[in-house]
C-alpha cells in the first residue's frame, strides 16, 4: 500500500489532484467553524438538545453538514440542497420528456442538466434560508429579529451552499473527481470521532476494568459488523450472463461471438431510499417546532411515532411503530427509485439490437420480463439489507440511549465513496503502468 501511495504522488497530475483536493477539505472544514453573523449560536445548541434531542430527527442531517447545522456556521446548510435538487432532476428525467431526450445526448445534454441542476439549488437554497432565519427568528435565533438580521442570515446560508456546490464541481474538475460525493464524505467523518467520544465517555469511562474492556469490544465489535455488512452490501450483484451472436461478413469477417454480463447490483439505489424516508418521517415533526406547536392528543401520538428518537424506547414501546412504517417506506423507495433508473425493456431492446441474448430466455419481451423478475427479487434482498443497516444503530440509540450521529446510513456513503474514488485514482494510474490501491 505504501508503494502504490509513493507511486500515486510520483505522478505529477495525480499529485497536484490529490493535493487540491485535501486544500480544497481543509477549506470546507474551516468554513464549517466560521459562525454566521447576527446569530445566537448559543440558543440554537439549546434548542437543538431541548426539542431534537441531537442525535434523533437531525442526527442524520447534522452529519453529512459536518456539525456545521449545530455550530450554525456559515455552511450550515451545507451541499444538501445540491443533493435534493440532483434527486428532483433524476425524477423529472423519468417524467419530463425534453429532460430525458438531453440525459440521452450525451455531453452537451448533460451541460444543460447540471446549470438546470445548479439554479434549482440556489433556489432550494433561497427557500431553505428564508424558512430557517424566519422559524428560527421568532424563537430567538437571530440577535435581533428584523428585516436587516433576516436578510443577513439568508444571503450568508444561500451563498455558504452554493460555494459548497463550486467547490464541489472544482474537486470533480481538478480534484480526484465525485466531487460532490466527496464533501459529503468529509463532513461525515469530521463527526464520527465526537460520537465515538461520547460513547466512549457514556459506556467506558467510570467503570471498572472489566466492564470497560467489555463495553469498548462491543462497541468495536458492533462498529465493524455494520461496516462488514455495508461493504457486502455495496459490493453484492448479481450478474445475468449474455451471449452475443457470431456474424459473418464477406463470407470470413466474423464479428460478435463474445460472452459477457449484465452487473445487477443488489443495492441498486444506494442510499437513496433511506434519504427519502427520512425526510418524509421528519417534515412533519421538524415543521411543527419550528412553528413552537406542541399538539397534545392524536397530533401529538402521531409526532412522537414519527420522532426517531422515540423509537426503541423501552419506557415508551408505542412509539417503535414508527419504526415499522420506515422501514415500509425504506423497502418502497428501493422499488420505486430502482424502477425509475433502471428500464429492462430498454435494457432487453438494446441486447436484441447488438445481438445479444441471455441463454435460455428469448430476445425481446421475454427478456424484458425475465430481468423484471430477478430485478423484483433482487431489490427486495437489497431493501432488507438496507434496513437493517439503517435500524442498528436506531436500535442502539433507543433501547440503551447511546448517542450516534453516524450509522449505517453515513457508512453506506462513505464505503460507495471510497469505492468510487480509489476507482478512479486507479483508472489514472493504470494509465501510467503504474498498480493501483484495488489491484492485487
Amino acid at each position: 500500500m505504501l508503494t502504490k501511495i509513493k507511486n500515486a504522488f510520483k505522478t505529477p497530475e495525480i499529485r497536484q489532484r490529490l493535493i487540491f483536493t485535501f486544500l480544497m477539505l481543509v477549506v470546507i472544514r474551516i468554513g464549517s467553524q466560521i459562525p454566521m453573523p447576527g446569530v445566537n449560536g448559543e440558543f440554537f445548541k439549546q434548542w437543538m438538545e431541548a426539542n431534537l434531542g441531537g442525535s434523533g430527527n437531525l442526527g442524520f442531517f447534522d452529519a453529512i453538514t459536518g456539525g456545521s447545522f449545530e455550530n450554525m456556521s456559515i455552511f450550515a446548510l451545507n451541499i444538501t440542497p445540491y443533493i435534493t435538487s440532483s434527486i428532483i432532476m433524476q425524477l423529472l428525467t423519468i417524467a419530463i420528456p425534453k429532460f430525458e431526450e438531453w440525459h440521452k445526448e450525451g455531453e452537451e445534454g448533460r451541460k444543460k442538466m447540471t446549470a438546470i441542476t445548479r439554479y434549482l439549488t440556489v433556489a432550494l437554497s433561497l427557500g431553505e434560508s428564508i424558512a430557517m432565519a424566519v422559524g428560527f427568528g421568532r424563537q430567538g435565533y437571530l440577535v435581533q429579529y428584523d428585516a436587516l438580521h433576516i436578510i443577513m442570515a439568508v444571503a450568508a446560508l444561500t451563498a455558504g451552499s452554493t460555494t459548497l456546490m463550486w467547490i464541489g464541481e472544482r474537486i470533480t474538475e481538478k480534484g480526484v473527481g465525485n466531487g460532490i460525493s466527496i464533501v459529503l464524505t468529509i463532513n461525515i467523518i469530521s463527526r464520527i470521532p465526537y460520537d465515538l467520544r461520547a460513547l466512549w465517555q457514556q459506556f467506558v469511562i467510570g467503570k471498572n476494568i472489566q466492564n470497560m474492556i467489555l463495553a469498548g469490544a462491543i462497541i468495536v465489535a458492533i462498529i465493524l459488523a455494520v461496516i462488514i455488512l455495508v461493504v457486502m452490501l455495496q459490493g453484492a450483484e448479481r450478474r445475468i450472463p449474455v451471449q452475443y451472436s457470431r456474424k459473418v461478413f464477406g463470407g470470413r469477417t466474423q464479428v460478435g461471438g463474445n460472452s459477457s454480463h449484465i452487473p445487477l447490483r443488489v443495492n441498486t439505489a444506494g442510499v437513496i431510499p433511506i434519504i427519502f424516508a427520512q425526510s418524509i418521517m421528519m417534515f412533519p415533526v421538524v415543521i411543527t417546532q419550528l412553528l413552537g406547536k406542541n399538539p397534545g392528543g392524536v397530533g401529538g401520538f402521531i409526532l412522537n411515532m414519527l420522532s426517531q428518537s422515540n423509537w426503541c424506547d423501552r419506557a415508551r414501546p408505542v412509539y417503535t411503530i414508527g419504526l415499522a412504517v420506515y422501514v415500509l417506506l425504506i423497502i418502497a423507495f428501493a422499488y420505486f427509485y430502482t424502477t425509475i433508473t433502471f428500464n429492462p425493456l430498454e435494457v432487453a431492446n438494446n441486447m436484441k439490437k447488438s445481438g445479444g441474448f441471455i441463454p435460455g430466455i428469448r430476445p425481446g419481451k421475454p427478456t424484458s420480463d425475465y430481468l423484471q423478475t430477478m430485478l423484483g427479487y433482487i431489490i427486495f434482498i437489497g431493501a432488507c439489507g438496507l434496513s437493517i443497516v439503517a435500524i442498528i444503530p436506531i436500535f442502539f440509540e433507543g433501547f440503551f440511549n447511546a448517542t450516534i450521529s453516524f450509522g449505517g446510513t453515513s457508512l453506506i456513503i462513505i464505503v460507495g465513496v471510497v469505492i468510487v474514488t480509489l476507482k478512479q485514482i486507479d483508472s489514472q494510474m493504470l494509465v501510467r503502468n503504474y498498480s493501483g490501491f484495488l489491484n492485487s
